[in-house]
């Protein structure tokens, strides 16, 4: 089975750490992150990975380097223009003639992708959208008012609940038809625009592991909970 991970962004929000490293080789534990998400999907038989880079790409060719380290394939695709989270995938498309997996480069997770994967094949969605619910505390209190201005209740610092994009997508080949080549397109343009026409989208409600690495504060969150998680 296929796989993409897009690894090319310039990871501004980790920054000192990214001025060096781009942010999917990142350690956590004993590994880079990208280690621990291309082991994973092997874990789930994927056993052919494209890579789709940018920033610092020949720092990730060379880390990495063919995948037999982990029982894969890599293959790279360098972006000679920046072209969001979905137009990489126009680079592959000769390639990706079967249905695959995409994924961020700093989503630390232990989605079962195999399982993601069997339930994409069986909607009739060419994209599946992984999504995760998590919950924030809100910094203040809600005040609950009648209508003539008496305080009714106050809630402390009520949680708030969302279910948010993972960062973690499933495609059958014929989604290439809505992808425009040579464009700066993300997954938020092309979700729009197959809900513009009608089209189905189906949803994967990851229920393991999952953590964007985007700032600092996560990328120390991630450190503190491998061990535990991993």
């Amino acid at each position: 089975m296929k796989a993409v991970i897009l690894a090319g962004g310039l990871g501004t929000r980790l920054r000192p750490f990214t001025d060096v490293i781009p942010k999917p080789l990142l350690p956590i534990g004993e590994q880079s992150l990208m280690e621990l998400q291309i082991s994973n999907l092997a874990k789930h038989g994927f056993d052919e990975i494209y890579v789709a880079t940018n920033y610092k790409s020949e720092l990730v060719e060379a880390y990495l380097g063919d995948g037999s380290k982990h029982g894969v394939k890599l293959v790279y695709s360098r972006e000679e223009m920046r072209l969001g989270t979905c137009g990489p995938l126009t680079l592959l498309r000769s390639q990706l003639d079967e249905p695959f997996i995409m994924m961020n480069g700093d989503i630390l997770t232990k989605n079962n992708f195999s399982e993601m994967y069997e339930f994409g094949m069986k909607q009739k969605s060419d994209l599946t959208i992984g999504t995760k619910i998590i919950t924030h505390p809100f910094r203040f209190g809600n005040v609950e008012v009648s209508e003539d201005n008496l305080v009714t209740g106050v809630e402390e610092k009520p949680e708030l609940t969302f279910e948010i994009l993972a960062g973690i997508y499933f495609f059958k080949p014929a989604i290439f038809s809505e992808i425009p080549r040579d464009t700066y397109f993300g997954m938020d343009d092309l979700i729009h625009k197959l809900l513009g026409k009608s089209k189905s989208i189906s949803r994967w409600l990851i229920k393991e592991y999952w953590l964007d690495i985007g700032q600092i504060d996560d990328y120390s969150k991630a450190k503190e909970e491998y061990k535990a998680s991993f």
